[in-house]
Order: structure tokens, then C-alpha cells, then sequence
């Protein structure tokens, strides 16, 4: 283990009681003095609330929405990617952009690479790729996505998957409905999932 990988493991060990800016200031500082980051990350406004965005030479990784701890996503990502993580705005500039395009209604198709180091290979991974091909605007069901993954009686397994999408917005699993057309399950909650197909104009207003 490195000295940089000590200390940020010692950094998300920290007491509860410490501010979240603090540990934050540490990660950024130790991956700062590295003298490089395999993990970019902002925080990006938009009408959903702020989005704890981060991305790698290889693609998008992960948009969490709020509340957002940024202690503990930056602990979380050391641990499962790379301890080498820097809060550094203008690396994400591509990905911040297409969102507001998006969150305007200027734009129907996300133009990123993707990194799927949060997701494990398998079923899931295919349930996620096969999400992040529901064009704008349209909606499949729960098993209509388990299908297209491989395994048409694993709703259930699919549901999980996109319950734990990394790349929500990215990967739309809002676009996944019930059968029969009820929202179903989402992440960022019902609310935020009825938003996106509304301003897409997947559901009424």
C-alpha cells in the first residue's frame, strides 16, 4: 500500500464527528500531491438538485443524486477505483454541458463514454447497456429490458440493477416502467423519475 492509498483509507476511517469539507479538502490534497487523478469529480447544479458527478480518462463513472455526502463518495470510490480522486470542475466540463442541454430539452441523446467500474460484469451489466439504448421519449417495462439482457423471468434481478444504476440520467432507467405502465422503483425516488419522462415526453404533464 502506498503512502497516499494509507492516508486516504485513514481519511475515510475518519470520526463521524469531523466535517465532510474537511475529509474532502484531504482526498482532493492527497491526490493533488500525487501529481495526478484517476477520478475527476463536481458537483453540477440542476432541477433535480446538486449531482455528485465523477468521471475517469475512460468515460463517465457515476452521477448520485442528493443528499450527497461527499466525504463518504469520495471514501466509497478510493476504495472500489482509485485513491487518486481530485475535485476538478473543468475536466468534467463535456459532461456538465450535455447535462444542462439535457436539462434544457436541447438535448435527446448523451454523446459520453461510459466507465463501468461500478457494475459488476453479468446480468446487471447487460441489464445497463441494454437501458442505455431506450431512445428519448420511449419507455420499456422491467421485463422487457430482462429479455433484451438474456433472462426474461429475472424481473426482479433487473429491477435491482437499475435500482442500482452508477449513471442514472446517462443510462435512463427512469425509461423503465411496469407493466402496465405504473412508474415503479427509481433511485432518485418517484418524483425525480416522473420529472425526466415528463420533460421528455414519455408521461403527461
Amino acid at each position: 500500500m502506498t503512502k497516499l492509498e494509507d492516508a486516504l483509507r485513514r481519511a475515510a476511517a475518519a470520526p463521524a464527528a469531523e466535517p465532510a469539507e474537511a475529509a474532502a479538502r484531504r482526498f482532493a490534497a492527497a491526490a493533488a500531491a500525487s501529481g495526478a487523478a484517476d477520478v475527476s469529480y463536481a458537483i453540477e447544479p440542476s432541477p433535480l438538485g446538486d449531482l455528485f458527478v465523477a468521471t475517469t480518462p475512460r468515460g463517465l463513472m457515476q452521477i448520485h443524486y442528493e443528499p450527497i455526502d461527499v466525504a463518504d463518495e469520495l471514501a466509497q470510490l478510493s476504495l472500489k477505483v482509485s485513491p487518486r480522486i481530485l475535485e476538478a470542475p473543468g475536466r468534467l466540463d463535456d459532461v456538465r454541458r450535455q447535462l444542462d442541454e439535457y436539462f434544457a430539452g436541447r438535448r435527446h441523446e448523451f454523446e459520453l463514454p461510459l466507465d463501468w467500474s461500478l457494475t459488476r460484469q453479468g446480468f446487471g451489466r447487460r441489464v445497463l447497456e441494454s437501458t442505455a439504448r431506450i431512445p428519448y421519449g420511449e419507455a420499456r417495462s422491467y421485463r422487457e429490458v430482462a429479455t433484451e439482457a438474456g433472462s426474461p423471468r429475472a424481473v426482479r434481478a433487473a429491477g435491482n440493477a437499475l435500482g442500482s444504476n452508477p449513471i442514472p440520467i446517462v443510462v435512463p432507467c427512469h425509461r423503465v416502467l411496469r407493466t402496465g405502465g405504473a412508474l415503479g422503483g427509481y433511485g432518485g425516488g418517484p418524483e425525480r423519475k416522473r420529472h425526466l419522462l415528463e420533460l421528455e415526453g414519455a408521461l403527461q404533464r
